[in-house]
């Protein structure tokens, strides 16, 4: 039975939204291509339609998702000019980035996985940390434009390792200290 075009884009997207919650929840190899198609309630044989291969999902899962975080950044500081950086750190530094992993972050969560792998993915992860960067230079004190790169660097290093960090431990206590110790490194100021 031949579906529609609209159908088959439909059940496209929704095994690219599937797929972006189970990479994120339990990581590119954590997951087959059967329990993604379950998740989406579309049959295995199905995938093949859509993709040439696992790995092709993950690139263009990786690809929307990475597009996802750099959108959302931009919108939290266009939404706040007055405090650009305090906003983003609000939106990030957030227990809901902490406790949904299928939710969030896909810097956060799959970070350390495309750190073991080669190729398109990790050039895909690559390109969107160095957008991160910049997105971050553009709101981040410095006297020149070198000093706020490093100082982008750094405040993107410091929020993706705090949240790295509390998510992998069981004592919730720690967990905030590494939030709220980040958090007060860059924002001085804050209330956290």
């Amino acid at each position: 039975m031949r579906v529609s075009r609209e159908k088959f884009a439909e059940n496209r997207e929704k095994i690219l939204s599937v797929a972006g919650v189970l990479f994120r929840e339990n990581g590119f190899d954590g997951v087959g291509v059967a329990d993604i198609m379950k998740a989406a309630g579309l049959t295995h044989g199905g995938f093949y339609g859509h993709f040439g291969s696992k790995d092709d999902l993950a690139l263009e899962v990786s690809r929307q998702l990475i597009d996802r975080v750099e959108t959302r950044w931009k919108e939290h500081i266009a939404e706040s000019p007055e405090r650009p950086l305090e906003s983003l750190l609000d939106h990030y530094i957030h227990w809901r980035t902490v406790d949904d992993p299928g939710g969030s972050c896909v810097f956060a969560t799959l970070i350390q996985e495309v750190s073991r792998s080669r190729g398109a993915v990790r050039a895909v992860f690559s390109d969107g940390l160095s957008v991160l960067v910049d997105t971050l230079a553009d709101i981040v004190p410095g006297e020149t434009e070198e000093e706020r790169r490093a100082n982008a660097a750094t405040t993107l290093s410091s929020m993706m390792g705090a949240v790295i960090l509390a998510r992998a431990v069981e004592d919730r206590a720690l967990a905030e200290h590494f939030l709220v110790t980040m958090r007060r490194q860059l924002d001085p100021g804050s209330r956290i």
